[in-house]
């Protein structure tokens, strides 16, 4: 029999199904909503929406990179135990070949690799084969005209793989090789510090606002006038620069010298002027607001089910 749009619009809002897998499940049952659903359970499809509430902060941060340019995703489950999963590890290394393919703002509805499916929907279907909730957060690309973009994964559980992931590109005519080099221990280093922006300017206004408001504050505490606490601030927001400022920052390899002194020490090498133009940390789970369960509750809610 023909299904109709309308028909595949009600059974995806009643199951979270992706459109093909419902236009199958109303072509299976003849048209028959209730059994198209019960269809859909069977083949687990169906699970996600009931996963779908869960708080997914576990997962993966994953790499790709290609010439001159590369990416940084995360993809998230419920448990760590399912991040050890070589079916999930290949979806996050998947889905980074994706974002590298086709940018980091058309991941979710691009086509996964060797399927018809989108990755939203690959994603969805693998939450019913797994088990658990999974989504994909987010993505990040540098590219440069020339040089390169560095990727770094701390403590990586496979290749590309881990729960800390940066990006760091450098503009330069120079070896490429010893560039890259470079590239990878302002990376370490970036992974290590988790600077704010590149530069001072960049730093968020608020923040900057916020740090000065407090510094003020504190500096009124000592009663000098008024043009001593201006300075006093001023000094203070230096330092404070020199912390969340990358290029400001006492490089890990070598604080006796600035990121920037450094870079200027690594041209030698690079045999090329160099510059940083960008640089991306994607720390799993960071900004997520993690659930707090009640075990106990858990155990009774599930001896009653």
């Amino acid at each position: 029999m023909s299904i109709s749009a309308a028909q595949v619009k009600e059974l995806r809002e009643i199951t979270g199904a992706g459109m093909m897998d419902c236009k199958a499940a109303l072509a299976e049952t003849n048209g028959d909503m209730q059994a198209a659903v019960d269809w859909l359970r069977a083949k687990g499809i169906a699970k996600a929406d009931k996963k779908a509430g869960r708080t997914a902060a576990e997962g993966l941060i994953g790499t790709d990179s290609g010439l001159r340019e590369a990416v940084v995703v995360e993809v998230n489950s419920e448990t760590d135990f399912v991040a050890r999963n070589a079916a999930f590890q290949e979806i996050v290394a998947n889905v980074a070949k994706v974002a590298l393919a086709f940018g980091p703002d058309a991941v979710a509805e691009s086509k996964y690799p060797h399927s018809d499916k989108s990755v939203a929907e690959t994603i969805k279907d693998a939450v019913g084969t797994i088990g658990e909730n999974m989504s994909f957060r987010r993505a990040a690309k540098l590219s440069v005209g020339s040089g390169v973009v560095a990727t770094y994964i701390h403590n990586a559980v496979a290749d590309g793989l881990g729960k800390l992931g940066v990006l760091v590109a450098i503009e330069t005519t120079g070896n490429v090789d010893a560039a890259r080099a470079f590239a990878r221990q302002v990376a370490m280093h970036v992974a290590a510090t988790s600077p704010l922006a590149l530069t001072a300017e960049e730093v968020d206004p608020a923040a900057v606002a916020r740090e000065k408001a407090i510094f003020t504050e504190q500096a009124r505490e000592s009663g000098k006038p008024d043009n001593i606490i201006e300075k006093m601030v001023e000094g203070r927001l230096r330092k404070f620069y020199e912390e969340v400022v990358l290029l400001k920052q006492a490089f890990v390899i070598n604080p006796d010298l600035t990121v920037e002194k450094a870079l200027k020490e690594a041209e030698k090498q690079i045999g090329a002027p160099a510059k940083i133009t960008g640089f991306v940390r994607f720390a799993l789970g960071e900004g997520i607001e993690k659930e707090k369960s009640d075990f106990a509750a858990e155990v009774a809610a599930a001896v009653k089910t």
